[in-house]
């Protein structure tokens, strides 16, 4: 407290492990009358020592402390796309709101969070179809789960010694995923691979005779084919496991001419000017193609991933293999194709008659 101020009020506390009393400024309650300051600072005092006593971490840690923190656990973890991906959204939803990413953790309150998210959802889509339009309920899970993931991961750390303020508020909301109805028979897909442009022959091809996802596929280089024996290797999707793929002849001659004569450090999918497809040059080409096969509106390079798993499912592949060859879980599959697995049901019930 000084002559021209009402003074700033700390708390302090005795910690026996390291002999010290570390100290914390709680604020200077201005807003409030002189008679009600004591209480209110001895409130947050004890909500501070409650903190301590569950064994949270002393000093000032903010919302944007635990989202750049959560970034290096990212990069360390799953690599420098995932660790990207989750800077972006905080970048765009969270440290954007100053106001809300400079508060501390441990102020943190389910109004608080509530506040924060209506606003996420007024914010309209910046990508995608709903580009200019409020964010799908599927679109607002993928953004909000990063921010719950660091969330947890500062609890875990002991910035904060509860959940409480965000475990019931950014519940991802139920069945926001739904299916892809969206199919392309064989037919239609080989009229897309005709018109498209030369340089988006080959990688549409590679989505019609593969399920990978898009981003997996145009991420390949010419050392993860080997030409010897027909595999390649996919080390970046999604943050799941290094895997391997052995193809048959038919899609293996895609990958030979490709790769034929290239560096290996050369993308195996590659536009006129020699770079690596991505999302936003592939979007503009596909739709491109779409609207010249005279395709359903809405179709798009998922479109094809989603078309090769039905195809694999309906062909009776078991759904742990599907998933592997995919990328993706068994729930996943089971959840958005196990309607696909009534006719093989059918057939197999059958040979119980025979």
């Amino acid at each position: 407290m000084t002559s021209a101020s009402e003074g700033t009020w700390i708390a302090r506390y005795w910690d026996p492990i390291q002999s010290k009393k570390p100290m914390k400024s709680l604020g200077e309650f201005r807003e409030l009358p002189k008679n009600q300051r004591f209480t209110a600072a001895k409130q947050e005092a004890e909500k501070w020592f409650l903190h301590l006593g569950r064994g949270g971490q002393t000093g000032v840690y903010t919302v944007a402390d635990a989202c750049k923190d959560y970034v290096k656990n990212v990069l360390t973890a799953k690599g420098r796309k995932a660790a990207d991906d989750a800077s972006a959204r905080f970048k765009n939803y969270v440290l954007d709101d100053q106001a809300f990413a400079n508060i501390e953790l441990t102020k943190l309150t389910p109004q608080i969070i509530e506040k924060w998210l209506d606003r996420v959802r007024l914010r309209p889509s910046t990508s995608g179809p709903n580009r200019g339009k409020l964010r799908s309920a599927s679109t607002l899970n993928r953004d909000v789960t990063p921010f719950r993931a660091a969330l947890n991961c500062a609890m875990e750390h002991g910035y904060i010694s509860t959940d409480f303020a965000w475990r019931n508020k950014l519940k991802p909301i139920k069945n926001a995923d739904t299916k892809r109805l969206l199919y392309l028979d064989k037919e239609q897909r080989k009229q897309l691979i005709n018109v498209s442009a030369p340089d988006l022959k080959q990688f549409v091809e590679g989505l019609c005779k593969l399920p990978l996802r898009p981003g997996a596929l145009a991420s390949l280089v010419v050392r993860d084919f080997d030409p010897r024996l027909n595999v390649i290797q996919i080390p970046d999707d999604k943050g799941k496991a290094f895997r391997q793929l052995e193809l048959p002849d038919s899609v293996a001659a895609i990958f030979l001419k490709t790769t034929e004569e290239q560096m290996p450090e050369a993308p195996i999918f590659r536009r006129e000017n020699g770079k690596a497809w991505n999302k936003d040059s592939w979007k503009v080409a596909i739709n491109d193609a779409v609207l010249a096969a005279g395709l359903p509106n809405g179709t798009t390079a998922y479109t094809l991933r989603h078309s090769t798993i039905t195809d694999l499912v309906h062909a009776g592949v078991d759904l742990l293999t599907v998933a592997q060859i995919s990328g993706t879980s068994v729930r996943m599959i089971e959840k958005h194709y196990g309607h696909l697995r009534s006719k093989v049901v059918k057939n197999a019930l059958e040979h119980l008659n025979d």
